[in-house]
């Protein structure tokens, strides 16, 4: 008998172990999410995936995913307040060509629309992801824990003989190993899928394919929008310089007459240099020639050119800008290099850069931790459904064995009763023929 309870016992600790590697393998997958975690006990370490299974968090690589997205959409809409802004921004009343101020409104639309989609796109196919994962790692839980107390219950009754209660574990064992088993092939297969997605996406970095099955998860942006996007910021930009330097031939280095208002605000000393325009009309790149300014150091040039102006707005000292004017060239170099500094990123959204930067980002980061952690899981799943299934063979037999026990110490007694009545019989008999 002690050689029976034995064996259960090592098939219960066996099965403990194998939840704590099922459980351990769990940990390890987020545990750059949750932290490090030390525990030495399987029901605490069960106990502490359940208190964290409350909290909120998301898949660290689809994390990547739509942080790469949210970046991406953040600039589009950057890139789109900047030429509204500039649409509406004016040197000394001199504003953008209207044809620009139309070709700004029609892009404004193509880039909202554009990070509209790849927001929704990428949150829709993200949720859907995650939402799978968290009834996977619900289902987890949930198993280990019911394979813990199934297990400790199992024991128990089969040491006290609670025969019925032994065979309703039994029934709801079976049917939590075939659940087990279902769950192992379901997180096989998730490990799979994911091992292939990381090889996908490390060939679609080294060899680039239009609309591949990867567009779920993070699309790249629309290529003639992207492509467009980029002329209209290098004209927008080309078109403030312009003004401002029209300004600055027109107004600023003219030495006008008193009665010619408003262009006349007496204006005095050394001409202001014009402002390096970066783009040629093709809008190709441009040098720039002696005596330009450059947009590093245009506002610092321009200030020694401002006046002190009187309250009719007339320059009381020698200068050739109002600080008035000041402050609007300011604001338009400020536009003009914004845009300007948006086409290295823009350039990157046209041959969907960002896309293969992420996906090699998760392919050397964090492709093999997730394969070799998801791994120990679906081990850990096998080995206690394994473990488990032959607990339940042991507790029939262990209940069969002692069922005969306690059968043939019953028929013993009743064997020792009968001779004990037999031998009071034959004293009787022998005492009354000797009498």
């Amino acid at each position: 008998m002690w050689k029976m309870i034995f064996r259960q016992l090592r098939f219960e600790i066996n099965i403990i172990n194998n939840c704590r590697i099922m459980i351990s393998g769990y940990l390890k997958e987020y545990q750059k999410k949750i932290g490090p975690v030390v525990l030495s006990d399987s029901l605490d370490v069960l106990s502490f995936i359940l208190v964290r299974e409350i909290s909120q968090y998301y898949n660290k690589n689809f994390g990547v995913c739509c942080n790469q997205a949210d970046s991406t959409v953040q600039k589009l809409h950057e890139v789109s307040g900047y030429l509204d802004s500039a649409k509406q921004t004016g040197v000394n009343k001199v504003f953008l060509p209207s044809n620009v101020q139309t070709d700004i409104d029609n892009i404004e639309a193509k880039i909202d629309s554009s990070a509209s989609n790849l927001s929704s796109q990428t949150a829709k196919n993200s949720q859907r992801i995650r939402d799978l994962l968290d009834s996977v790692r619900t289902a987890l839980i949930v198993l280990a824990a019911v394979m813990l107390l199934l297990t400790f219950l199992g024991f128990l009754f089969s040491l006290f003989g609670l025969k019925f209660l032994v065979y309703i574990l039994v029934i709801i064992g079976w049917i939590l190993v075939a659940g087990t088993f279902i769950l192992c092939g379901i997180f096989l297969l998730l490990h799979n899928v994911t091992a292939d997605t990381c090889v996908a996406m490390n060939q679609y970095v080294q060899h680039p394919a239009a609309h591949t099955a990867l567009d779920k998860i993070i699309p790249c942006v629309d290529n003639a929008t992207a492509q467009e996007t980029l002329m209209r910021t290098k004209e927008v930009s080309s078109q403030l310089v312009e003004v401002m330097n029209t300004v600055i031939s027109n107004v600023s280095n003219i030495n006008f007459a008193p009665n010619f208002v408003p262009m006349y605000f007496n204006q005095s000393g050394p001409l202001v240099p014009k402002l390096c325009n970066p783009f040629r009309p093709d809008l190709t790149n441009r040098v720039c020639s002696a005596g330009e300014v450059d947009y590093n150091n245009a506002t610092q040039v321009w200030k020694t050119y401002v006046c002190q102006v009187s309250a009719s707005g007339i320059c009381t000292t020698t200068g050739r800008l109002t600080p008035g004017m000041y402050d609007q060239f300011g604001v338009a170099l400020n536009l003009s290099y914004g845009l300007y500094n948006y086409g290295p990123f823009l350039v990157e959204l046209q041959d969907c850069t960002f896309v293969r930067q992420t996906f090699t980002d998760i392919y050397r980061d964090h492709c093999p931790d997730l394969r070799h952690y998801s791994k120990y899981i679906y081990i850990g799943l096998v080995m206690v459904s394994t473990a488990v299934m032959l607990s339940l063979v042991f507790w029939v037999i262990y209940g069969r064995e002692r069922r005969h026990r306690v059968y043939t110490k019953s028929m013993i007694g009743v064997a020792r009763r009968t001779k004990l009545l037999l031998e009071r019989k034959l004293q009787f008999a022998s005492s009354d023929h000797l009498n």
